[in-house]
């Protein structure tokens, strides 16, 4: 029996198995690849200075969270930075609308997903793309830092992606900061506790995460390394 594969993301990872029905060749994959990374170079060649910010799109519209990331958005549109998502709903849709009000480009860097993601309504760009790896290089390229809302396996993707950029020097002066400690505290204990203690990383690694609820601290600390990565408004 084959199997049809979902997403072009699922084609790609099973395209040696046999049972797999490719729907186009590694050629055809190759260039649909380098199309999408170009179209994403193509659009966002004007930003120099952004916060991707990450978040659940399960936070409701009127909860704390999701007020939270409104209120992240603007502060961070009111310091000059663009903000972009991943352009759906919850906290992403928040932290657009947040930049929006603020003055600020908004940015959504849609997936396709077996299960249909609408962009949100408050984007200046909306870009989709179909393989994820190629999105996560417009996050980290046009960003000068991570800032990570509560959120499930999609942000937990995200934010250690970014750890690993930064701990094996793909990247540098960049912060990664955790917006509610109530939250993060568990993840951030059980990487001292079991995972530091256990030599799985260096004291520098937890180091690379800086966890708060205070967003004039979030804003100082992006603000702190556009300065140290030489950028401008």
């Amino acid at each position: 029996m084959t199997h049809t594969p979902a997403t072009p993301d699922e084609e790609i990872i099973a395209a040696q198995e046999a049972a797999t029905t490719h729907q186009i060749t590694d050629a055809d994959r190759v260039e649909r690849i380098r199309a999408e990374l170009e179209m994403g170079f193509s659009a966002l060649a004007g930003v120099h200075r952004a916060v991707s910010v990450f978040g659940s799109a399960r936070t409701l519209a009127g909860s704390p969270g999701y007020d939270l990331g409104r209120e992240a958005g603007r502060r961070l549109g009111e310091a000059g930075f663009a903000v972009i998502t991943g352009g759906g709903p919850g906290a992403m849709e928040a932290a657009n609308r947040g930049a929006r009000e603020a003055g600020a480009t908004s940015i959504g860097l849609n997936i396709d997903l077996p299960f249909e993601q609408d962009d949100n309504h408050w984007l200046d760009v909306s870009l989709d793309f179909h393989y994820f790896f190629c999105r996560k290089i417009m996050f980290v390229r046009y960003a000068n830092a991570f800032v990570v809302l509560p959120g499930g396996y999609g942000t937990f993707d995200e934010l250690f992606e970014a750890l690993c950029l930064i701990q094996t020097g793909k990247i540098r002066s960049f912060p990664v900061v955790l917006v509610g400690t109530e939250y993060w505290s568990g993840l951030v204990g059980w990487l001292r506790d079991q995972v530091l203690a256990e030599g799985k990383i260096d004291a520098g690694d937890l180091e690379l995460l800086h966890v708060t609820d205070d967003l004039d601290e979030v804003v100082a600390r992006v603000l702190r390394a556009a300065e140290e990565q030489g950028v401008r408004i």
